[in-house]
């Protein structure tokens, strides 16, 4: 398939071969890729980032993050807030702060990666890039990686499961399937919630008792009413089923 109209500009798609890079404190750009960037926040990397601080899902919101465009006109994004310098507010003089939690975007660097969804019921096709920013002196250190070897290496498989599930749910916001209910109108909310705010979804779930308005195994139940991955999985099928009509979930007798 020729992926040429998808490579962004100062970027190399990068599809079965390696790649040559290695970023440590002793290289002399260390930090400087932390700094004066527009990070986009997926609802993975939130629930990763809020239980690193070991702060509500709400709290981290106001504090860590603003609206942004999203990928269509019919759903916003997340941007983290960075310092008033332009610094990632999780930087310090060690490098990052939060690294065993750290957003996707910030494990797979120097990579970027793009979700190509063909059609509906069709396979995502993934792809994979490498990125040339003059600063980055990661490039020159001898150390060769393939794509699967660096997913391994910064520990991106849960990642990218939960951002393929994202791709999807995009894909579903972006058909507007709240027509007619206005700007921010409660369907928009109720997905905004789930998909940004998984503390306050779990409250909500809660008090509705939506878990046992669906057939659901014990052990899916168990997991869900404890991790807040399981519990995003299912406001993903929850809001598929809603909004999409796609009976993701069944209801209880």
């Amino acid at each position: 398939m020729d992926c040429d109209h998808l490579v962004p500009p100062d970027r190399t798609l990068i599809s079965d071969g390696t790649f040559q890079f290695h970023c440590h404190a002793g290289v002399r750009c260390f930090r400087s890729c932390c700094c004066n960037v527009e990070l986009l926040l997926f609802p993975y990397d939130i629930i990763l980032l809020k239980n690193q601080l070991g702060i509500h899902s709400s709290d981290f919101l106001r504090a860590h993050t603003r609206l942004c465009a999203g990928s269509h006109p019919f759903f916003p994004g997340l941007q983290l807030n960075m310092r008033e310098d332009r610094s990632c507010p999780f930087l310090d003089e060690a490098g990052c702060s939060v690294y065993a939690n750290r957003p996707s975007a910030c494990r797979t660097y120097p990579l970027e990666r793009a979700v190509e969804r063909l059609g509906s019921g069709q396979p995502l096709r993934i792809h994979y890039f490498l990125t040339h920013h003059p600063y980055c002196l990661g490039h020159f250190e001898d150390r060769s990686y393939s794509v699967r070897q660096w997913e391994r290496d910064q520990m991106l498989d849960a990642c990218n499961q939960y951002n393929n599930l994202w791709a999807e749910m995009d894909a579903l916001f972006a058909s507007n399937p709240w027509a007619g209910e206005g700007a921010a109108g409660p369907y928009q909310q109720l997905a905004f919630m789930v998909c940004y705010n998984i503390d306050e979804f779990r409250s909500y779930a809660e008090k509705q008792r939506l878990l046992s308005r669906y057939r659901l195994a014990k052990e899916d139940r168990r997991r869900i009413e404890k991790d807040d991955g399981a519990l995003l999985c299912f406001g993903f099928d929850w809001l598929e089923t809603i909004l999409g009509g796609r009976r993701k979930l069944t209801r209880s007798k």
